[in-house]
């Protein structure tokens, strides 16, 4: 009886130890993909500042994100700097940083539908030149309505066919977020 309770206490004390140890050697960094509840865009030209915001507070949650729009002047060119947010903590974490500091994987997309405009990267490149699109430019042309759309590419073929122009058609990648702005150009 004597030895199975020794053999009892060792089998118990190997499983412990066996449980302490782990493989603290991960071979693959987990690269936690980004919580993005707030995209602001500020247009400004001289003086006049147009702010574009989308705004979704609870994520994938039932409640839409609140999406503000801007009116643009027709014929006119407006600097951009586009700004992400997560709001969920406290005090909110700026997700543009990381997306600065992980240029190579990321890249913003702009464009419009229903309205004339066109829009040029500005700013800072990653490391082989290509644009990452924090800084813009768009220019209006001519009056309308129609929409413009931000799209955040996570891993994108940068060296693909148009997408260091803005191109999004051959960029694959995963989209982070994307959003749609009602524009009114008068």
């Amino acid at each position: 009886m004597k030895h199975i309770k020794t053999l009892s206490v060792l089998f118990i004390l190997s499983l412990t130890i066996l449980a302490a140890c782990s493989n603290d050697d991960d071979p693959v960094p987990v690269n936690e993909e980004e919580v993005i509840t707030t995209v602001t865009i500020e247009l400004t030209n001289g003086t006049e500042k147009v702010i574009l915001q989308s705004r979704d507070l609870d994520g994938d949650g039932p409640n839409a994100p609140e999406i503000q729009g801007g009116t643009l002047k027709a014929n006119t060119t407006y600097s951009g700097v586009i700004t992400l947010l997560n709001e969920t903590e406290t005090p909110a974490e700026n997700i543009t940083d990381e997306v600065a500091a992980e240029a190579d994987e990321h890249q913003f997309f702009y464009s419009a539908a229903g309205i004339a405009s066109t829009f040029t990267y500005t700013g800072t490149n990653d490391s082989n030149g290509n644009p990452v699109g924090i800084n813009f430019t768009v220019s209006t042309e001519g009056a309308g309505t129609g929409v413009y759309t931000v799209t955040l590419r996570h891993e994108p073929n940068k060296s693909a066919t148009g997408v260091k122009e803005g191109n999004i058609t051959n960029a694959g990648g995963e989209t982070d977020v994307e959003i749609s702005f009602p524009i009114t150009v008068e």
